[in-house]
């Protein structure tokens, strides 16, 4: 299969944009036994966007400190952290690196390998462009809000259960949710 150059671009300016932090999030939502969904988020994670002259030389890569979720329950954290669910010591992180971006407007998609601990998976984020602003006294604002869903199992990640116990405790979904607010590169 032959692939085509996308020459499209971004109505933003070539450069490395930084990610605001203080207006960035990233989410999660998994089900609970089945009947509910319990909310995360990780606290912790950075991202080196790189807006180029079209889409095909735009690149993302993320990384997300595992060890900064927060469920708002304490207990419920480390025992997300633990090795019967997470394993924080063998997945200290995940991380995202584009592998093509298309799309035109306000929506794109966002193909990647996300990798967690030692198993790396492709993903597909789809994209939405919010909108650009000017900041005064400061650089433009560029914002996306993204959202994917990913499977546990495909990353070899599974609930340890005591013996007998035939419940399904935590889904298989986990719903990915990306708030990014971007700062224009300085000329």
């Amino acid at each position: 299969m032959t692939t085509t150059p996308d020459t499209a671009t971004l109505p933003l300016t070539p450069g490395r944009w930084v990610v605001d932090t203080n207006h960035s999030s990233i989410g999660f939502t998994i089900r609970h036994l089945g009947v509910s969904k319990v909310r995360g988020r990780f606290t912790r994670f950075d991202a080196d966007v790189v807006i180029g002259e079209t889409l095909d030389t735009t690149s993302v890569r993320a990384t997300i400190d595992v060890a900064s979720i927060d469920n708002a329950n304490a207990d419920r954290d480390a025992h997300v952290l633990s090795p019967d669910i997470i394993d924080v010591v063998r997945r200290p992180t995940m991380v995202f690196r584009s592998t093509s971006v298309r799309g035109a407007g306000m929506e794109y998609q966002v193909e990647g390998d996300l990798t967690i601990g030692d198993v790396t998976r492709p993903i597909v984020l789809a994209v939405e462009l919010g909108g650009i602003e000017s900041f005064p006294g400061g650089p433009r604002h560029a914002g996306f809000e993204a959202a994917t869903e990913i499977r546990r199992k495909d990353f070899g990640i599974d609930v340890a259960l005591p013996p007998g116990v035939n419940v399904v405790a935590l889904g298989d979904v986990v719903k990915v949710e990306i708030d990014l607010q971007l700062l224009e590169p300085s000329t």
